[in-house]
Protein backbone atom coordinates (compact mmCIF):
# COMPACT_ATOMS: atom_id res chain seq x y z
CA UNK A 1 0.00 0.00 0.00
CA UNK A 2 1.22 3.28 -0.91
CA UNK A 3 1.49 6.02 2.06
CA UNK A 4 0.09 9.34 1.55
CA UNK A 5 2.92 11.77 0.70
CA UNK A 6 3.41 14.76 2.85
CA UNK A 7 1.99 18.51 2.50
CA UNK A 8 6.15 19.02 1.79
CA UNK A 9 6.09 16.46 -0.70
CA UNK A 10 5.30 18.90 -3.75
CA UNK A 11 7.94 21.44 -2.95
CA UNK A 12 9.98 18.51 -2.59
CA UNK A 13 9.13 17.57 -5.66
CA UNK A 14 9.45 20.80 -7.54
CA UNK A 15 12.59 22.02 -6.22
CA UNK A 16 14.64 18.66 -6.81
CA UNK A 17 13.57 19.24 -10.59
CA UNK A 18 14.55 23.67 -10.61
CA UNK A 19 18.68 22.85 -11.26
CA UNK A 20 17.48 20.03 -13.89
CA UNK A 21 16.33 22.47 -16.54
CA UNK A 22 16.40 26.33 -16.81
CA UNK A 23 15.34 27.47 -19.71
CA UNK A 24 14.42 30.85 -20.46
CA UNK A 25 10.85 32.10 -19.99
CA UNK A 26 8.54 31.00 -22.80
CA UNK A 27 4.96 31.86 -21.47
CA UNK A 28 1.93 29.83 -22.54
CA UNK A 29 -1.43 29.83 -21.07
CA UNK A 30 -2.30 25.93 -19.55
CA UNK A 31 -6.04 25.61 -18.82
CA UNK A 32 -7.07 22.77 -16.38
CA UNK A 33 -10.73 22.14 -16.82
CA UNK A 34 -10.72 19.25 -14.02
CA UNK A 35 -9.30 21.38 -11.52
CA UNK A 36 -10.53 24.58 -12.37
CA UNK A 37 -8.06 27.08 -13.18
CA UNK A 38 -6.00 28.68 -16.10
CA UNK A 39 -2.61 30.04 -15.26
CA UNK A 40 0.38 31.43 -17.56
CA UNK A 41 3.54 28.88 -17.20
CA UNK A 42 7.03 30.08 -18.05
CA UNK A 43 7.65 26.79 -20.32
CA UNK A 44 5.80 23.20 -21.01
CA UNK A 45 4.71 21.65 -17.38
CA UNK A 46 4.95 18.67 -16.03
CA UNK A 47 2.43 17.06 -14.09
CA UNK A 48 2.11 14.84 -11.31
CA UNK A 49 -0.67 13.61 -9.06
CA UNK A 50 -0.36 12.18 -5.49
CA UNK A 51 -2.09 11.48 -2.48
CA UNK A 52 -1.20 14.21 0.46
CA UNK A 53 -2.21 13.92 4.39
CA UNK A 54 -3.40 17.32 5.39
CA UNK A 55 -5.79 18.04 7.79
CA UNK A 56 -6.50 14.30 9.17
CA UNK A 57 -7.51 13.25 5.29
CA UNK A 58 -5.55 11.81 2.80
CA UNK A 59 -6.69 14.12 -0.51
CA UNK A 60 -5.52 14.18 -4.16
CA UNK A 61 -3.09 16.58 -5.14
CA UNK A 62 -2.31 17.73 -8.49
CA UNK A 63 0.68 19.82 -9.36
CA UNK A 64 1.65 21.04 -13.02
CA UNK A 65 4.76 22.71 -12.69
CA UNK A 66 7.52 24.47 -15.34
CA UNK A 67 11.16 25.12 -14.72
CA UNK A 68 12.69 28.57 -15.93
CA UNK A 69 15.61 30.27 -15.09
CA UNK A 70 16.64 28.44 -12.27
CA UNK A 71 13.25 28.97 -10.40
CA UNK A 72 9.93 26.64 -10.37
CA UNK A 73 6.36 27.87 -11.38
CA UNK A 74 3.76 25.48 -9.65
CA UNK A 75 0.08 24.98 -9.01
CA UNK A 76 -0.88 22.05 -6.77
CA UNK A 77 -4.97 21.78 -6.91
CA UNK A 78 -5.82 19.53 -3.50
CA UNK A 79 -9.45 18.44 -4.27
CA UNK A 80 -11.74 18.39 -1.04
CA UNK A 81 -14.51 15.39 -0.82
CA UNK A 82 -17.01 17.92 -0.14
CA UNK A 83 -17.56 21.55 -0.79
CA UNK A 84 -16.67 22.27 2.85
CA UNK A 85 -16.06 25.73 4.16
CA UNK A 86 -14.21 24.77 7.44
CA UNK A 87 -12.21 21.68 5.71
CA UNK A 88 -10.82 23.82 2.79
CA UNK A 89 -9.47 26.65 5.27
CA UNK A 90 -7.82 23.99 6.90
CA UNK A 91 -5.83 22.69 4.36
CA UNK A 92 -5.64 26.07 3.03
CA UNK A 93 -3.91 27.05 6.48
CA UNK A 94 -1.74 23.43 6.28
CA UNK A 95 -0.18 24.36 3.14
CA UNK A 96 0.38 27.86 4.04
CA UNK A 97 2.33 26.82 6.99
CA UNK A 98 3.91 23.84 5.24
CA UNK A 99 5.35 26.48 2.67
CA UNK A 100 7.44 28.42 5.70
CA UNK A 101 8.55 25.44 7.49
CA UNK A 102 9.94 23.92 4.14
CA UNK A 103 12.43 26.84 4.50
CA UNK A 104 12.85 27.38 8.14
CA UNK A 105 11.30 30.91 8.22
CA UNK A 106 8.42 33.20 9.07
CA UNK A 107 6.35 34.12 6.44
CA UNK A 108 5.38 37.39 5.24
CA UNK A 109 1.21 37.16 4.64
CA UNK A 110 -0.73 39.77 3.29
CA UNK A 111 -4.77 39.24 2.18
CA UNK A 112 -4.55 38.96 -2.09
CA UNK A 113 -7.92 38.50 -4.34
CA UNK A 114 -7.51 35.87 -7.20
CA UNK A 115 -9.58 36.35 -9.99
CA UNK A 116 -12.58 33.91 -11.27
CA UNK A 117 -14.87 33.33 -13.87
CA UNK A 118 -17.73 36.51 -14.44
CA UNK A 119 -14.99 39.35 -13.11
CA UNK A 120 -15.59 37.84 -9.34
CA UNK A 121 -12.65 37.17 -7.25
CA UNK A 122 -11.82 34.82 -4.40
CA UNK A 123 -10.00 36.24 -1.28
CA UNK A 124 -6.57 34.66 -0.59
CA UNK A 125 -3.47 35.23 1.34
CA UNK A 126 -0.15 35.74 -0.44
CA UNK A 127 2.51 34.40 1.64
CA UNK A 128 6.68 34.76 0.97
CA UNK A 129 9.21 33.24 2.76
CA UNK A 130 13.07 32.24 2.32
CA UNK A 131 15.25 30.59 4.70
CA UNK A 132 17.69 27.16 3.74
CA UNK A 133 15.96 24.34 2.20
CA UNK A 134 16.28 20.99 2.31
CA UNK A 135 19.28 18.39 3.90
CA UNK A 136 21.95 20.62 2.46
CA UNK A 137 20.03 24.15 3.27
CA UNK A 138 20.11 25.88 0.04
CA UNK A 139 18.86 29.19 0.45
CA UNK A 140 15.01 29.24 -1.21
CA UNK A 141 12.05 32.04 -1.84
CA UNK A 142 8.88 30.67 -1.96
CA UNK A 143 6.04 32.49 -3.03
CA UNK A 144 2.86 31.51 -3.07
CA UNK A 145 -1.13 32.56 -3.44
CA UNK A 146 -2.99 30.41 -1.37
CA UNK A 147 -7.21 30.25 -2.00
CA UNK A 148 -10.22 28.16 -1.54
CA UNK A 149 -12.63 27.84 -4.33
CA UNK A 150 -16.02 25.04 -3.98
CA UNK A 151 -13.90 21.91 -3.83
CA UNK A 152 -10.66 22.49 -4.30
CA UNK A 153 -7.88 24.27 -2.70
CA UNK A 154 -5.19 26.33 -5.12
CA UNK A 155 -1.57 26.72 -4.31
CA UNK A 156 0.30 28.77 -7.03
CA UNK A 157 3.94 28.86 -6.20
CA UNK A 158 7.27 30.34 -7.54
CA UNK A 159 10.37 28.67 -5.87
CA UNK A 160 13.51 29.63 -6.50
CA UNK A 161 17.00 30.11 -5.22
CA UNK A 162 16.43 34.27 -5.54
CA UNK A 163 13.16 35.72 -6.47
CA UNK A 164 12.24 35.95 -10.13
CA UNK A 165 12.47 39.47 -12.47
CA UNK A 166 9.18 41.50 -11.13
CA UNK A 167 7.57 40.92 -14.61
CA UNK A 168 7.85 37.57 -14.13
CA UNK A 169 6.24 37.13 -11.17
CA UNK A 170 3.33 39.54 -11.95
CA UNK A 171 2.78 37.25 -15.26
CA UNK A 172 2.63 34.48 -13.39
CA UNK A 173 0.47 35.43 -10.40
CA UNK A 174 -1.42 37.61 -12.23
CA UNK A 175 -2.50 35.56 -15.25
CA UNK A 176 -4.19 33.03 -12.63
CA UNK A 177 -7.82 32.25 -13.04
CA UNK A 178 -10.05 30.26 -11.35
CA UNK A 179 -13.22 28.75 -13.07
Amino acid sequence: MRRPASVAAPLVFAVAFAAACTPAYNWRTVTDAAEGYSVDLPAKPTVDERRVEIAGNALPMHVRAAHAQGAVFAVAVVDLPRDDAQLGQAVADALRHSLARNVAASPVEHAVQVPAGSGAAVPGMDVVATGAAGDAHERRTIHAWVTVRGRHVYQAAIIAPEAPPQDQSDQFFGSLRLN
